[in-house]
C-alpha cells in the first residue's frame, strides 16, 4: 500500500486514529512527527471534538484542534454504517497501529476491537485509551478536569486555605498521551522481535496518580496527605514564587550550597549559618520561619535586580513569563514552527520538543481539514 513519505525513526509506519479531543491525539502526532503515517478516522461533518472547541478558530478548526493534529491525513467514515465499518475494518488491514479512545465495548460493535482484530492481523499493535478502566461498567467520561479532582491532583494545587485549582492546561491527558506514544513504540520494538503485535492500554486515571510521583510516594511512604501549598515545594526550600518591588520571580535554590548563594546574594550571610535553615531538611521543618525572612528581603528591590544578582552566582531563578512574553523570548520563539497551509494560511504552532541529531521533526502536513483525504487514503484501499 502507498504510505506517505518522510524521513524520520517511524517512516514506513501506519498508524490508524480512531481517537478524539487530546490524549490519543497528542500521542499520534508524536508518532507522526517521528515519520509515521497517521490517518485520522473522524465522524462525517463534525469529526474530531476539538475541532469546534473555540474561539479561536483559523478557517472552521478551533486553535485548539490544529495544536496536536499536524502530519496527519484525514479520512470520513460513518462507523455506524456498515460500509463505514468494514472500510476502517480493510484499513486496519494495512496498519501497523491502532489508537482508540472510544468507551469499552463500543469498538467490538464495529468489528474493531483488538480480539477481532489480531486473529486477523496478529501484528497489529492496538492502543487503548481508557478513562478508569476495562470494563464497560467503568465507561464514566474521562475529562481532564474530572481526573483531576480524582487523581489528587487538584488537592495539591492552589494557594494554602484556599479553592482547590484545576492546573491551567489540561496536563493530565498530555501525560497520557505521552505514555501511549511510548507504550506503543515499545511494543513496536517487541514486534520487530517477535513478529506479533500486542494490546497497549493505557488509563487517564491510572497516568495522572502516577504523575503525582514524590506526593504520592510522600503518602505511600511517609504517611502525609498534602495539601495545596501555592508554589511552595513539599521536600524543597526554598523553592517557590517570591515578590520582588515590582513583580513576583521564582526561585529554585535546590541544594545546600544554592541556598548559601541565595543567602550571599540578599545580604544575609548568616541566615546559611543558621541551624535551623543549614539544611534542606531542617529548611523544610523551619518553613515558615525561613520564607517571611527571605521575602522581606526580596520585596526591597524590582525583579531585574535580583534576576540579575541571583544569575551572576548561578542561582536558578525566572520571571513568571506571560505567554506573550514567552513567545517574544529568544527561547519562546525558538519553539514556534511556521505551517504553510494552503487553506488556512500560514500557522504558527508549537514545534516538536524532539530533536534528532539536533534536527526537528518536519511538518509534512498541516492539520487535516475533516475528509480532506478520504478520496486518496479509499483510492490506496484499491
Amino acid at each position: 500500500m502507498p504510505r506517505s513519505t518522510g524521513d524520520g525513526p517511524l517512516a514506513g509506519i501506519r498508524v490508524l486514529d480512531f481517537s478524539r479531543i487530546l490524549a490519543g491525539p497528542l500521542a499520534t502526532m508524536v508518532l507522526a512527527d517521528l515519520g509515521a503515517d497517521v490517518i485520522k478516522v473522524e465522524r462525517p461533518g463534525t469529526g474530531d471534538d476539538t475541532r469546534s472547541w473555540g474561539p479561536p478558530f483559523v478557517g472552521e478548526d478551533a486553535a485548539y484542534y490544529l495544536s496536536v493534529n499536524r502530519n496527519k491525513r484525514s479520512v470520513a467514515l460513518d462507523l455506524q454504517t456498515p460500509e463505514g465499518a468494514d472500510t476502517a475494518r480493510r484499513l486496519a488491514a494495512t496498519a501497523d497501529v491502532l489508537v482508540e479512545n472510544f468507551r469499552p465495548g463500543l469498538m467490538a460493535r464495529f468489528g474493531l476491537d483488538f480480539e477481532t482484530l489480531s486473529a486477523a492481523y496478529p501484528r497489529l499493535v492496538y492502543c487503548s485509551l481508557l478513562a478508569f478502566g476495562e470494563d464497560e461498567s467503568e465507561a464514566r467520561p474521562g475529562y481532564d478536569i474530572i481526573v483531576q479532582g480524582m487523581s489528587g491532583l487538584m488537592s495539591v494545587t492552589g494557594e494554602r486555605d484556599g479553592h482547590p485549582v484545576k492546573v491551567g492546561v489540561a496536563l493530565l491527558d498530555v501525560i497520557t498521551g505521552l505514555y501511549a506514544a511510548n507504550g506503543i513504540q515499545a511494543a513496536l520494538r517487541e514486534r520487530d522481535v517477535t513478529g506479533a503485535g500486542r494490546r497497549v492500554s493505557v488509563s487517564l486515571y491510572e497516568a495522572s496518580v502516577a504523575a503525582m510521583v514524590n506526593q504520592a510516594a510522600n503518602h505511600l511512604l511517609g504517611g502525609i496527605v498534602p495539601g495545596p501549598m501555592g508554589t511552595e515545594h513539599p521536600n524543597i526550600v526554598p523553592y517557590q514564587v517570591f515578590d520582588a518591588s515590582d513583580r513576583p520571580f521564582v526561585l529554585a535554590a535546590g541544594n545546600d550550597k544554592l541556598y548559601r548563594l541565595t543567602c550571599e546574594v540578599i545580604g544575609r550571610p548568616e541566615l546559611a549559618d543558621d541551624p535551623r535553615f543549614t539544611t534542606n531538611e531542617a529548611r523544610v521543618e523551619n518553613r515558615e520561619i525561613l520564607i517571611p525572612l527571605l521575602q522581606g528581603e526580596f520585596s526591597g528591590q524590582r525583579m531585574a535586580h535580583w534576576l540579575e544578582a541571583l544569575e551572576s552566582r548561578s542561582v536558578p531563578c525566572a520571571p513568571v513569563a506571560r505567554l506573550d512574553d514567552v513567545f517574544a523570548s529568544p527561547e519562546g520563539s525558538a519553539t514556534v514552527q511556521a505551517v504553510d497551509d494552503p487553506a488556512r494560511g500560514r500557522l504558527n504552532l508549537v514545534a516538536s520538543p524532539i530533536r534528532i541529531d539536533g534536527q526537528r521533526a518536519e511538518v509534512r502536513m498541516p492539520p487535516p481539514r475533516l475528509g480532506e483525504h478520504t478520496a486518496e487514503i479509499l483510492a490506496e484501499l484499491e
